[in-house]
């Protein structure tokens, strides 16, 4: 494995997304407690994924942290597949669907590399996982060469200009005294795994440019408006006063656009 793949890969194998955070442990009460805090933090993911409207469709979810997106999917009746780079997530996936009675064709895999054939998926969806690829723009088109004619992309990654990245460049930014860090150093560096990126609303067109149609949205998330807790690299006391003093109504009235989900939904 490639040595920035390798850093992506130990970082999440080290914790799978949210399990250091929403997961007590692995039984059926702690799974089902997992997924009501995510789709409560996180409320635009069942209307962007649309899981029931799938039902007998052939869906690939490409990264899976600890399954709660994978069980809407198997729950929603599809010809159900996932990759994820990590051997930790596909095992909770792996146990999570067992613990509840449902099936889905899992694998480790690499996104730049899917080892499906092509013209394979009705959809394919993927949240918050390819902006962390070495290659994001080899990720989707991957994405591209798998879907069949027709077919779905639905995926986000993350927003440049967001709220999460302007906090993150006044800490380790303007803080440390190092005023001129662009937000991509900042994204790389300091938000999730080693060579997260972000990209502007142009920069996701471009990533898609293959795609016959494409529709984005970007939208103000709980790590924008400090609503949670943050992710499983930040903690301090200066992130519990800005959490105190945050002006939530200001960015949601006045600063819509400036959010860390950006939502790709697009047709091959």
């Amino acid at each position: 494995m490639e040595e920035a793949k390798k850093k992506v890969h130990d970082f999440w194998n080290e914790a799978s997304c949210g399990e250091a955070l929403f997961l007590k442990d692995n039984t059926a009460e702690a799974y089902a407690e997992h997924a009501n805090i995510r789709y409560v933090l996180e409320p635009c993911i069942p209307e962007f994924a649309q899981f029931p409207t799938h039902k007998g469709k052939k869906v690939l979810e490409i990264g899976l942290g600890v399954g709660a997106d994978h069980q809407c999917w198997a729950e929603a009746g599809v010809d159900l597949y996932g990759v994820d780079l990590t051997e930790r997530a596909v095992q909770h996936t792996t146990h999570r669907l067992k613990t509840f009675g449902l099936k889905s064709n899992l694998q480790t895999g690499d996104a730049e590399n899917l080892p499906f054939e092509d013209n394979t998926f009705d959809l394919i969806y993927s949240w918050g996982v390819l902006h962390c690829s070495p290659d994001t723009t080899k990720a989707i088109n991957e994405v591209h060469r798998v879907l069949k004619p027709g077919g779905q992309a639905r995926i986000m990654i993350y927003h440049k200009y967001s709220f999460v990245g302007y906090m993150l460049w006044l800490r380790y930014g303007l803080l440390k005294l190092k005023p001129f860090t662009s937000l991509e150093e900042i994204y790389d560096k300091y938000l999730e795994s080693p060579g997260t990126k972000a990209y502007s609303i142009e920069g996701g067109k471009k990533l898609f440019e293959k795609y016959s149609n494409v529709e984005i949205e970007t939208i103000l998330c709980h790590g924008d408006l400090l609503t949670s807790e943050a992710g499983q690299r930040h903690r301090g006391p200066l992130l519990v006063l800005a959490r105190a003093i945050w002006p939530r109504w200001i960015i949601k009235t006045f600063f819509k656009g400036h959010g860390l989900f950006m939502m790709i939904n697009a047709k091959k």
